[in-house]
């Protein structure tokens, strides 16, 4: 794909959006789920090499902005950034997701029982607020969006839990996770799952949210392992 079809592609789902917000100046912040999401309903796609202009002029922004959506990427290793190269979409193989669900599946458990210590009625409203929007992208048929927000929600979850270092870790595995369910076409929502997460939750019962999270990472493998 050509840069010139690529800011094509990228533009006709972006710039509806963007006379919205018309007159305001956008931040690195506002930008980053609409390149993620174009990422992950493949307007971007691994085979396609982007440069920061041609998005710059997509999506009506600097391109220090876009580089700083950029490097967001690239430390969440959904995107490969090399000196002197534009920038490429990854795509793990089958050995790296078996890895990344691996990894997952060890640090979630520890996550949602340390949420259950730690959660506050705001934290479940965030939650659910999450849920609710992720929900709404699935009826609207905005599948890049409800995968972005699936992933949104285990990483507030571990914000929630308090621990630092796990946060981080899984900050560089969900939003990867999330691009390989895009990928391999598995566009089905699992905030079904998630609500009885964040029932648990609610009652700081710590054995069914750890049950509850252990059947939606078994989900999840099955879908992958597919």
């Amino acid at each position: 794909m050509t840069a010139h079809a690529l800011q094509r592609n990228i533009a006709v789902a972006a710039l509806p959006t963007m006379r919205l917000v018309a007159g305001n100046k956008l931040s690195a912040d506002d930008i980053y789920p609409r390149v993620f999401e174009a990422i992950l309903e493949q307007r971007i796609v691994p085979a396609s090499r982007f440069t920061e202009e041609s998005l710059a002029q997509s999506f009506g922004v600097s391109r220090s902005v876009i580089r700083r959506v950029l490097a967001r990427l690239a430390e969440q290793h959904v995107i490969i950034l090399r000196p002197n190269l534009r920038a490429q979409v990854a795509a793990p193989d089958a050995r790296q997701v078996q890895h990344i669900l691996e990894a997952r599946r060890l640090m979630e458990v520890t996550v949602v029982q340390l949420a259950c210590t730690h959660a506050t009625p705001p934290h479940v409203r965030q939650l659910r607020e999450l849920i609710a929007r992720q929900r709404e992208a699935d009826e609207r048929n905005q599948p890049g969006a409800a995968i972005r927000l699936s992933g949104e929600f285990h990483m507030v979850l571990a914000s929630i839990a308090g621990n630092g270092p796990l946060a981080q870790f899984l900050n560089s595995l969900v939003p990867l996770t999330a691009l390989v369910i895009a990928q391999r076409g598995h566009l089905a929502s699992d905030w079904r799952e998630q609500l009885h997460i964040v029932e648990a939750l609610e009652c700081g019962d710590a054995g069914a949210a750890i049950t509850s999270m252990t059947r939606h990472l078994d989900h999840l493998q099955a879908v992958l392992s597919r």
